[in-house]
């Protein structure tokens, strides 16, 4: 019975033994077989990086940060996009000088003297002053600087749109003074340009253009004044002009560029506008002093065109006559042919002279 008893003892103590070494292998080395590892790993990660954050607290996360950036993002834009807006306006509807007076006061208020004595003032008038100066400064800077940058791109866009100078011709020459200054355009009234796919460019002189020049020289300054820029002008009145009756060639760089056109401008002349006659094919649409205008038929290779020859007679009365001022003159001639209506008021006056000249004679009688 002794002996049952103690193999059962023994038999107890070697289980329990076993088992003390199997719990001990798997919980300090881990597990060797994939059973056990199936068993006692489960669903557990086997990589030693921490499991990222699950989606609810990552969501959470991002709106409690996002959402002052995207305010401060979206309050950004509105602020530029108003600002952008603004000046727009203000640049269509107000000119430089209006947005510099109307907004002095403002400038002026934002700029504080450094040797101002500050004891002279009242202490809640200098807190408010400490409180409002950010407010008042910050739009102050920024008109200033657009006023700056305004200021700049006019005067950049000025030397595109404006003459090149002030004084297009050089002084008159005192001698001269009393001679008047023949503004002629160049295409459609001198001369035509023509373009055909088989033989390119040509340029055709208009009837009568050199006896026109010539004659007119005896009397006038002449100026050639053209839209085209000076290195196709030059050639071109090298060519036309042998004889040298034309003193000065203005092209392109001398017109003024004003809705999308380029505008002779007289009054950059240097000369006395009541002494300038323009003549031009299209004189009304291409100068700005339709009062100097002296308006012809534009010529596009009509061989029997004589318009130049015509109005010879119109413009050797006035540099024989030398009108105070020339403008009334053309004035009397709106809406009318000048060559012709030149002839008509010749021939009106010719016949009251008879009449008169008849009347003088039966008056002796």
């Amino acid at each position: 019975m002794s002996m049952v008893a103690r193999s059962r003892r023994i038999f107890s103590i070697v289980k329990n033994n076993k088992n003390t070494l199997l719990y001990s292998s798997v919980s300090a080395n881990g597990p060797s077989e994939p059973i056990v590892s199936s068993a006692i790993l489960g669903n557990q990660p086997t990589s030693s990086t921490p499991p990222p954050l699950s989606p609810p607290e990552s969501a959470a996360a991002g709106s409690v940060g996002g959402k002052p950036l995207s305010f401060l993002k979206y309050t950004l834009i509105a602020a530029l996009t108003g600002g952008v807006a603004t000046a727009g306006y203000v640049t269509y509807a107000y000119t430089l000088k209006e947005v510099d007076e109307k907004t002095k006061p403002l400038r002026a208020s934002a700029k504080v003297s450094a040797g101002v004595d500050l004891s002279s003032f009242d202490h809640i008038y200098l807190w408010c002053l400490w409180f409002c100066y950010p407010v008042i400064s910050v739009p102050a800077k920024l008109i200033e600087l657009y006023l700056d940058l305004r200021a700049s791109t006019e005067e950049h866009v000025r030397g595109f749109t404006e003459p090149s100078s002030e004084m297009l011709l050089p002084d008159l020459h005192p001698q001269e003074q009393h001679v008047f200054t023949l503004v002629l355009d160049l295409n459609e009234t001198l001369l035509y340009s023509d373009w055909k796919r088989d033989r390119g460019w040509r340029t055709f002189k208009r009837p009568g253009v050199d006896d026109f020049l010539e004659h007119l020289a005896q009397y006038y300054e002449i100026i050639v004044y053209s839209d085209q820029q000076a290195m196709y002008v030059d050639p071109i009145v090298d060519r036309l002009d042998e004889k040298h009756c034309i003193r000065y060639r203005l092209s392109r760089a001398a017109t003024r560029y004003q809705d999308g056109k380029h505008y002779r401008d007289l009054s950059k002349l240097n000369r006395d506008p009541s002494r300038i006659l323009y003549v031009s094919g299209n004189a009304l649409e291409s100068c700005l002093q339709p009062e100097n205008c002296v308006a012809i038929k534009p010529w596009k290779c009509e061989a029997e065109d004589t318009h130049l020859l015509d109005l010879i007679p119109f413009l050797d009365y006035v540099a024989r006559h030398m009108p105070a001022d020339i403008r009334p003159v053309l004035a009397s001639y709106q809406g009318r042919d000048i060559a012709k209506e030149f002839i008509e008021r010749s021939k009106e006056h010719q016949r009251r002279r008879q009449e008169q000249k008849h009347q003088g004679r039966l008056w002796r009688f």
